[in-house]
């Protein structure tokens, strides 16, 4: 990006297109938004940022983005411990959790199979989930994942796996629009695909 900006103006607008759906032209707007703010916020924002990165990691259960080595979910003893809700990303919990339909836990995967992309199960978070599987008292995993084409083959991936172990796989209904993310489907939609899930064969 050519421009006439002093170099660390520059700088500061080309980390800002690395965000994802942020072009030249918001990323310039965003940057000289932030010059203009009062310093002390600018340090807070920057300390903010730093603090996320380092203090956010994974749940050792879950693997759901956490603080601590156990996510609240998983530690709390009310939910049911014996289904799982299995999802591509933690926007995906916060999407299901709004819908107030599912009581259970979850298991993020932090992506789907993708050929194209060169994302096969072992990039993914699955031996985590048969971990858990085979240490646990869980009897029904509930597949969650988008309905693409990727979110198509992880789901089938992932019950070829399961079924053998004795374990119910079930599917969440085909009410969502193909190809969307879970994130982006409203909650009444959401909740009528949970309770009305499959069993996969």
């Amino acid at each position: 990006m050519q421009s006439n900006f002093p170099v660390a103006l520059t700088r500061l607008i080309h980390h800002l297109m690395q965000l994802p759906g942020v072009g030249p032209k918001s990323a310039v707007r965003m940057a000289f938004h932030i010059l203009n703010m009062p310093e002390q916020n600018v340090n807070d924002l920057a300390e903010v940022i730093k603090k996320a990165k380092s203090d956010i990691g994974f749940c050792k259960s879950c693997m759901n983005l956490s603080e601590t080595e156990i996510c609240s979910i998983c530690d709390d003893y009310k939910r049911d411990q014996s289904i799982v809700c299995v999802v591509e990303s933690p926007r995906d919990v916060n999407a299901v959790e709004a819908t107030n339909e599912f009581s259970g836990l979850y298991h993020v995967l932090h992506g789907l199979i993708s050929p194209m992309e060169d994302i096969g199960p072992d990039d993914l978070h699955i031996s985590e989930l048969l971990d858990r599987i085979d240490s646990s008292k869980i009897k029904e995993v509930i597949i969650a994942t988008s309905p693409s084409i990727e979110g198509e083959a992880t789901a089938m991936f992932l019950a070829k796996l399961i079924k053998p172990l004795g374990i119910k796989v079930s599917r969440i209904a085909y009410g969502l629009p193909m190809g969307s993310d879970l994130e982006n489907v409203d909650e009444v939609t959401l909740g009528k695909a949970l309770s009305g899930r499959q069993e996969m064969s």
